[in-house]
């Protein structure tokens, strides 16, 4: 799909659908929407009167023009009350118009954009039409091979009332579509089933990325891995057939060679559960917000170097798996008792703190759906956010805000340590029944040194089984957009 900014006559423009943004509650029409009612000799207002059209967010009215203007479907968009719209609600409503649009075979839309949309930054409008446009349409099909039923949207182009504001916009559009294309890359990655995306797959998808973006990249061995130490890493892979890999992709946006971020991600391609066998419906399990944020920052250029660290490795049982009882020594020497092997991510993402800090990263986020125990405390609306650091803690719950993706912080009071005592090894991998997102929370932490880190537990943020605005049954791709947006505004700052 091709997202443009056009300067045109909306009576004459071309194309299959013309979309009339509309407030609630307005005394009076806008001007974009008064000129196609003159034109259809007051159908519109006829509506509106009627209280058929009222602009409520979520409500998209669609009325054939009949020949008295060039599109033949036009669409009035309800945004909500203007004193209460923001970039959500923008990327929602247009996200609802795009598949509305869609499941009625229209092949280009032309989305009026008039001035003055609530007072906000018109680059910033340009981003979340962008973001909301792609991420509504988006549909994993790789594996099917009945043909759609619809025809996907060909082209979604803004029209401007005139061209003061065509510079700002169309920076806005650019933003949005790299931004969006990295969250569908993620959605991508993540549908895939686990013999189509092993880590080896894994790490030639960050090895794709990394050649179209101008990152460097690394990939360890299990011999390197063994070198190292990763006691994780090999724990929790030692019952696959399928080599781990340690997936380490840098973006040097300044010269010097300081890591002001890395990113971490849990990259379990397939989560059996390993000897501690899960429930059938709970193994199909895979991230990789890390890789497609990375690849998005290198396209935006932030003057900032940001490193993401991916350990990869599928989790699985057999004769040389990890067992109950074993005890494993992470990578700065630490030992941990397993009590259990489904509480494998933290035991990876323990190895890549390790490694984050011994190439000296001044910063650490880590992104895992790490405890059913944070689902069932936020249900999918919120991702569970922990750190040590407050300051670096509310940047990400304000970038959180922007972007629409939930941040919720929860506790990391000391008491809360104890959950993860062994009387047997530094550190037992699981905490019992209560607090278990804590309880998760708290055994990374232990790896962590004295950097501002941040923890985030998208188990229930992570997919969803209903559409909703830009959010499609699957994987979602949070918190992708959340990871941009706080690594832009770091290097702003």
């Amino acid at each position: 799909m091709e997202i443009k900014v056009i300067q045109e006559d909306i009576i004459k423009i071309g194309g299959d659908a013309l979309v009339l943004p509309m407030f609630e509650s307005e005394s009076e029409m806008g001007a974009a929407i008064t000129i196609v009612d003159e034109a259809m000799q007051g159908a519109i207002s006829r509506l509106i009167k009627k209280g058929e059209i009222k602009g409520k967010s979520g409500e998209d009215t669609v009325i054939f023009s009949l020949g008295k203007i060039n599109c033949p479907k036009i669409v009035v968009l309800g945004m909500g009350k203007k004193a209460e719209i923001n970039l959500e609600k923008i990327r929602v409503a247009v996200a609802n118009a795009a598949k509305t649009l869609r499941k009625k075979n229209t092949g280009i839309v032309q989305m009026v954009i008039p001035k003055g949309l609530g007072g906000i930054p018109v680059e910033e409008i340009g981003q979340a039409i962008s973001e909301g446009v792609r991420l509504g349409t988006y549909i994993f099909r790789k594996h099917l091979t009945k043909a759609p039923e619809n025809t996907e949207l060909r082209e979604f182009n803004l029209v401007i009332e005139d061209g003061d504001d065509r510079t700002s916009l169309e920076k806005g559009v650019r933003a949005g579509n790299i931004i969006a294309k990295a969250v569908i890359l993620a959605r991508d990655l993540a549908n895939e089933p686990a013999n189509h995306m092993t880590p080896s797959d894994l790490a030639k998808a960050a090895i794709a990325v990394a050649g179209q973006s101008g990152i460097t990249i690394q990939i360890l061995e299990k011999e390197q891995m063994q070198q190292l130490g990763m006691g994780g890493m090999l724990g929790v892979s030692q019952g696959s057939i399928q080599p781990p890999k340690f997936i380490i992709m840098k973006y040097a946006g300044r010269p010097d060679e300081t890591i002001d971020i890395a990113l971490l991600g849990k990259g379990i391609t397939f989560d059996s559960g390993g000897i501690s066998l899960k429930p059938s419906d709970g193994m199909g399990e895979m991230k990789a917000d890390v890789i497609a944020a990375i690849g998005a920052i290198a396209q935006l250029k932030p003057e900032i170097n940001v490193t993401a660290i991916i350990p990869a490795t599928e989790n699985m049982p057999g004769g040389t798996a990890l067992k109950p009882g074993d005890i494993i020594t992470i990578m700065n020497g630490k030992t941990v008792e397993i009590i259990s092997t489904d509480a494998e991510g933290r035991l990876i993402l323990a190895d890549a703190v390790c490694y984050a800090q011994k190439l000296g990263a001044k910063k650490i986020v880590d992104i895992a759906t790490l405890t059913g125990s944070c689902h069932v405390a936020l249900g999918d609306i919120c991702s569970g956010t922990f750190g040590n650091n407050q300051e670096f803690i509310d940047q990400i719950i304000d970038a959180g805000k922007e972007t629409g993706e939930c941040m919720w912080q929860l506790p990391m009071n000391e008491e809360y340590r104890d959950l993860n005592h062994s009387d047997v090894a530094d550190l037992k991998n699981t905490g019992g029944r209560y607090a278990g997102a804590i309880a998760g929370a708290w055994f990374i932490r232990e790896f962590v040194e004295s950097v501002p880190w941040i923890h985030l537990d998208i188990a229930g943020t992570s997919t969803t089984d209903k559409e909703r605005g830009y959010l499609i049954k699957g994987n979602t791709g949070v918190p992708v957009r959340t990871l941009i947006k706080l690594v832009l505004k770091l290097a702003q700052s």
